[in-house]
């Protein structure tokens, strides 16, 4: 069993180390409490007389481009996921790094997906020494089980942007995939075989790295326009044949849910919405890409159709449904974070109004403000959630990974968070005395809704006098806990080890929770 010198309780009564993976970080503060000092990281000064003064940074292959990039030891290699599971380079880039007998590495995702389970091979023989980024499917059973020689550290899309902006993760090498790109390092994802949209994701890792490569398998002439990635930034480029698999770009649900259990929860939300006010003429809303989240927005598309109403904006990943409703004038802007089909994508390509963003624009908190807080109403999905309000995203109930943090945590700081869940799934109950893993505070977390009520946080007594004399099933979240258990049973709490595994990391960078190795 690994030992731990220094484990602290934080403010929200979680056992965290205070080192992790060799390096001190701060336990929580609470929201808004830790207070950052000092100025932004800043990489090494570079002169334009060290590169081709005709612009071409094209290099043979990847391999070669990461030797010319100085890798050694104890490096940290970033990529990114606007590929998500259709994603061919970042397994080929720790290909290379075995093949010149390269150690220690720390992977710094900004998500990883089942088609990385390729690496699970490098983590063995430890050629990666951990993963700083999210681990779901093999990988996450991987770290669950304490098979990582490191710590892994997950983090919400703005908190990784903050941990490259502060320092906090330095990275030695970049490696950002680009569906088009020019020989001096333009890029750009709504052109090529392989678009994906934008290359947001990527932003910190260009901007920050110590050196950047840009691999591509659409190279055009100089320049590539637009640039979302900025050759200034680039160090080389490398041509090959693929970089990602279409038909695997586009994952996850993008389809309207049949269930009619989740049926009725996205009416019960767009209905609560609408009495308490928040549906009017401008505002403004973000929902994810699920079956029950998509149907959400279409009950909201209707409410807006049927009043003359306008959205101002749309904070997305983008799917055909908001782009629908951009086009048929229901919402001035979509503001993009990620593109979730090829319509999202053409609709990114042709419509001015269609904007890509970045997390340094819409989640990271180490900024003059973003405007996730901007947002009138968020929706969210949770594996757990507590009576204090507390959510879960990154494990099960059985203490396994399930899946990354993404920009949740970040969305919860809109003018109102609504997590529609059902009360159970596979006769589990998804409201605990006390989550498996922290990942949200309860203070930020206003509206739970389920099959069986609605639970409205006691701290929002604004909504709740709004639904004085509603006909909405409006509950206490111990009613709805009471509910479940009398269908179910009452869970028991899963059984881990003491050994850590990995931490959540909160949006300022300090450390929210732990987990724990699952025994096997």
């Amino acid at each position: 069993m690994k030992k731990y010198d220094h484990l602290t309780r934080n403010a929200a009564g979680r056992i965290v180390p205070g080192e992790i993976n060799g390096e001190k970080h701060i336990p929580y503060k609470g929201v808004g409490k830790h207070i950052p000092d000092g100025r932004k990281f800043a990489p090494r000064i570079y002169s334009c007389a060290d590169y081709p003064p005709d612009g071409n940074k094209l290099v043979p292959d990847l391999k070669e481009a990461l030797i010319r990039a100085g890798i050694r030891d104890g490096m940290t290699i970033s990529t990114h996921h606007h590929f998500r599971d259709g994603d061919l380079i970042a397994n080929q880039v720790f290909d290379a790094a075995h093949e010149l007998g390269i150690k220690s590495l720390r992977w710094f995702p900004s998500a990883s997906f089942p088609c990385h389970q390729h690496v699970i091979k490098y983590l063995e023989d430890g050629t990666i020494h951990h993963i700083e980024g999210s681990m779901n499917g093999a990988l996450g059973r991987f770290c669950s089980e304490g098979r990582m020689q490191g710590m892994g550290v997950l983090r919400s899309h703005g908190g990784r942007y903050q941990s490259v902006q502060d320092g906090e993760v330095r990275i030695d090498i970049a490696v950002i995939a680009a569906p088009t790109a020019d020989p001096f390092g333009n890029a750009n994802g709504v052109e090529g075989p392989a678009a994906c949209g934008l290359l947001g994701f990527a932003l910190a890792d260009s901007q920050y790295a110590d050196r950047v490569i840009v691999v591509t398998d659409n190279l055009v002439p100089f320049p590539c326009i637009p640039w979302q990635i900025h050759g200034n930034y680039v160090d080389f480029v490398v041509k090959v044949d693929q970089v990602g698999i279409p038909e695997k770009i586009v994952s996850g649900t993008t389809q309207i849910t049949r269930s009619p259990d989740r049926l009725y929860i996205a009416e019960l939300t767009a209905r609560f919405c609408d009495e308490a006010g928040i549906i009017r003429d401008g505002f403004s809303y973000q929902a994810g890409a699920g079956g029950t989240a998509l149907s959400i927005g279409n009950y909201f598309r209707d409410i807006l159709r049927k009043r003359g109403w306008k959205a101002r904006f749309i904070r997305a990943g983008s799917n055909k449904y908001p782009v629908e409703m951009l086009e048929e004038g229901l919402v001035d802007y979509i503001l993009d974070g990620q593109t979730f089909d090829l319509e999202g994508v053409r609709s990114m390509r042709e419509n001015p109004n269609h904007v890509n963003t970045s997390p340094f624009t819409s989640y990271n908190y180490h900024g003059k403000g973003n405007f996730a807080t901007m947002v009138d109403v968020v929706i969210l999905g949770a594996t757990e959630v507590d009576l204090q309000f507390n959510g879960n995203v990154v494990t099960h109930s059985d203490g396994y990974l399930l899946h990354g943090i993404g920009g949740w945590q970040n969305c919860l700081f809109s003018r109102c968070t609504i997590l529609p869940i059902p009360l159970f799934r596979d006769r589990i109950p998804v409201i605990r005395d006390k989550v498996t893993t922290l990942c949200g505070p309860g203070e930020l977390i206003d509206v739970i809704v389920t099959e069986r009520g609605i639970a409205i946080n006691p701290l929002r007594t604004d909504l709740i006098e709004k639904m004085n004399g509603s006909g909405l099933p409006v509950k206490t979240i111990d009613q709805l806990k009471d509910e479940a258990e009398k269908i179910c049973g009452k869970p028991s709490s899963p059984e881990l080890d003491d050994e850590l595994v990995a931490v959540v990391k909160w949006v300022d960078g300090t450390v929210l929770d732990a987990i724990r190795k699952v025994p096997v």
